[in-house]
């Protein structure tokens, strides 16, 4: 399976907890907020993980400020909560135009400060799939990556197989919904993605060993299980409301003996296709 830890960059106790899992071999890979004023320094530290698994840029709509104006999303310079963006996004009442010198921003920051191009996409609050987003995220990717160079990642996963699993079932149903037809749009524009997705958190009703033992079951071919480690601090506050969970993500993560056996890998000869074919 993939392993994925979003949100490097975010805080220096996220980051530090994400390095020291790669340098385990617990992770796949992991996804860069590139907004977060940690990126510049913490994109060195990307750089010199990119030989232990795929480095991603982990797109940002949603949280604090964006990279350049966006006068239509975040007029006052604050980028909106997710359901605004949700409701502005299925009302087909984003200005694509807008997401995508943003995207576009956030690629070349990316770029600036690590050395490289990310080896996949996703989306803080997969707000890639979202529609007119995804359209913009395809057609800026298209430009940057001629060759289909950039692997995107999918949270769709078959809702028999969510409900199964029974974790946080009502919100992975709901992003699933919300993805439909993001697989074929990826596809068509000659992209590869995932096969089978988990991770939707409860956030602490059950603990994250018996959700990581759901997350397992019932893999699609080219499963991704997305996770959030995190080392304590104090530093996002009530910005970031999973904080004392993303600790005990860690602790699981960083113990569980079958992690290094469970996990794939990137082939770092094709960073085109990091973890092979479908």
């Amino acid at each position: 399976m993939i392993l994925c830890a979003d949100d490097f960059a975010m805080t220096e106790g996220i980051s530090q907890a994400i390095l020291s899992l790669a340098e385990e071999g617990r992770l796949s890979a992991t996804s860069a907020l590139v907004t977060a004023r940690h990126w510049p320094t913490q994109a060195k530290a990307a750089a010199r993980l990119r030989a232990r698994l795929a480095v991603g840029l982990h797109l940002n709509l949603t949280l604090g400020t964006p990279l350049g104006p966006m006068p239509d999303l975040a007029p006052d310079g604050i980028l909106p909560q997710p359901i605004r963006l949700i409701r502005k996004a299925v009302s087909g009442q984003v200005d694509i135009a807008e997401i995508e010198a943003e995207i576009g921003r956030q690629l070349e920051r990316f770029e600036a400060e690590a050395g490289f191009l990310p080896d996949f996409l996703d989306g803080h609050q997969h707000v890639h799939i979202l529609p007119g987003i995804r359209q913009a995220v395809t057609a800026v990717l298209k430009r940057r990556f001629p060759e289909s160079g950039i692997w995107l990642r999918d949270p769709w996963d078959v809702p028999a197989n969510i409900i199964r699993r029974g974790v946080a079932v009502g919100k992975a149903l709901f992003i699933s919904v919300l993805a439909t037809g993001f697989r074929q749009l990826v596809t068509a524009n000659g992209f590869q993605t995932n096969d089978g997705f988990s991770g939707y958190s409860s956030f602490g009703r059950i603990s994250y060993a018996q959700e990581f033992d759901a997350f397992i079951r019932y893999p699609g071919s080219r499963h991704m299980i997305m996770c959030h480690p995190g080392f304590a601090d104090n530093e996002l506050g009530s910005a970031d409301p999973i904080s004392e969970r993303r600790c005990e993500e860690y602790r699981v993560l960083s113990t569980r003996l079958d992690i290094p056996d469970l996990i794939r890998l990137p082939e770092m000869s094709d960073r085109s296709l990091p973890f092979g074919a479908s």
